[in-house]
């Protein structure tokens, strides 16, 4: 037994005996359930993960409180190796992020605050608390994960290599996958509907000002999608939010109301909540202008039109893209719409706006549709659209002519598992673990915990 190795097993020896004490009391504190190295897991870890997972909606085939323990010990391995990684850190800042966006995970997936904190039987401040550890050791853990795999590449040989020797029934099956252009118009609003806006906007701005709630202005009148939880957005960046929304959100002081801002979503007041950093926490009153159905008609028949000019060859689908088309991701690519799921532009069924998937699956290549109205997905803005079916490519198994990136991208991620893989299976091999027998019969992925 080496020096390291005995330091270990005597930190874990007293480790255990001290829970061995704490259970032999009237009042069982808690239970250590494994022991890798110097590190512990403790019952009521795997308790509250499984009820944080719960909380986010997370569900499992198999038995989650296995499943649980085995990512602690995992963790609890890479953590180790991260602690003595000079280069490896993780700033408060990061904490309070990651922690942030969790509690929005939880409050998405509830309803609001009050539903977490009834959830946890806590309050947001201690349920933070609480949090604050672990969040700690996960950033590290996923820090010394992406370490260990940093340096993993493939070549063209190895993916080709790799598709020659995969058994027939293990080939991917690629979905049908389309690519299409598109033109859309945003139909117009009225002057006097963006003045009516505006002017309810300030009134609200007015009462707050006067000592009404914010948040309760929000919860009655906001049309966002915060406005069950009182306008309150979350932590965000500069990019994270629209322009016009950024450029009052960073400049707003204490609890100070801004005048009416128009972003792509409609038209705001704001108010600052808490800044940490370059992210902002904010509460906003958002009102959209409604569109007329006048209006509507004016933009179907203008599209209308302008399809039947293409159809006439009078001008082509792509130059019609960039010279009318609202949209400005597609605009200046002459209408082809990029998946941003994989930055291609091929779509499969799964993959495609709903709105699109029901017109473009009884297309005909280059067959251009009628127009019809959608909704924006970004800023949830009525438009109407007309799609023009580049290619369709049928289902099929996957080939290195037609799949090379996919094909690829696969084999990376095995290579990087494997690789992986490998270095837990070292760490299992020089680091003292005991795992308490009640989880002797849990189906591991890593078949060296029990020793």
């Amino acid at each position: 037994m080496t020096i390291k190795t005995f330091k270990i097993t005597i930190v874990a020896a007293i480790v255990l005996c001290i829970s061995t004490l704490a259970m032999s009391q009237d009042k069982v504190v808690d239970q250590i359930v494994a022991v890798v190295g110097a590190n512990i897991v403790l019952k009521s870890d795997i308790e509250k993960m499984n009820i944080e997972q719960q909380a986010q909606g997370f569900t499992s085939e198999g038995d989650m409180k296995c499943e649980i323990l085995e990512n602690f010990l995992v963790d609890k391995l890479l953590v180790a190796e991260a602690e003595l990684d000079t280069l490896i850190d993780v700033t408060p800042n990061e904490v309070n992020q990651q922690m942030d966006y969790q509690l929005q995970r939880y409050v998405a997936y509830m309803g609001s605050e009050k539903a977490v904190e009834d959830y946890f039987n806590k309050s947001i401040v201690e349920i933070k608390a609480e949090m604050q550890e672990n969040i700690k050791n996960q950033l590290l853990s996923q820090k010394m994960r992406s370490k260990i795999i940093q340096d993993v590449e493939v070549t063209p040989a190895e993916v080709r290599l790799y598709y020659r020797n995969m058994p027939k029934d293990e080939i991917p099956t690629i979905p049908t996958q389309y690519e299409y252009h598109q033109i859309t118009i945003q139909p117009k609003i009225d002057l006097e509907e963006e003045n009516r806006v505006k002017a309810r906007l300030r009134e609200l701005k007015q009462r707050i000002e006067d000592g009404a709630s914010f948040s309760t202005m929000a919860v009655l009148y906001s049309e966002g999608p915060s406005a069950k939880d009182g306008g309150v957005i979350g932590y965000m960046g500069r990019a994270e939010l629209d322009p016009a929304y950024a450029s009052v959100a960073f400049n707003l002081k204490g609890d100070k109301v801004s005048n009416v801002v128009k972003s792509a979503f409609g038209y705001h007041i704001i108010q600052l909540v808490d800044r940490k950093g370059e992210k902002v926490n904010t509460r906003h009153i958002l009102i959209k202008p409604k569109v007329t159905i006048e209006a509507k008609e004016e933009a179907f028949n203008r599209l209308d039109s302008l399809a039947r000019i293409i159809r006439n060859n009078e001008i082509s689908f792509e130059q019609a893209a960039m010279m009318f088309s609202s949209d400005k991701n597609s605009r200046n690519s002459g209408g082809m719409v990029t998946n941003p799921a994989s930055m291609s532009t091929k779509f499969s069924t799964d993959e495609l706006d709903p709105d699109v998937s029901k017109v473009i699956t009884e297309m005909e290549t280059n067959e251009i549709s009628k127009p019809f109205e959608t909704i924006v997905q970004e800023n949830q803005q009525t438009v109407f659209k007309i799609i023009k079916l580049v290619k369709r490519i049928d289902s099929h198994k996957a080939n290195l002519q037609n799949d090379y990136q996919i094909l690829a991208d696969a084999y990376l991620q095995k290579k990087k598992e494997d690789v992986f893989n490998e270095w837990v299976a070292d760490k299992q091999g020089d680091t003292y673990i005991r795992i308490d027998p009640t989880y002797a019969n849990c189906n591991f992925h890593f078949k060296n915990w029990m020793k």
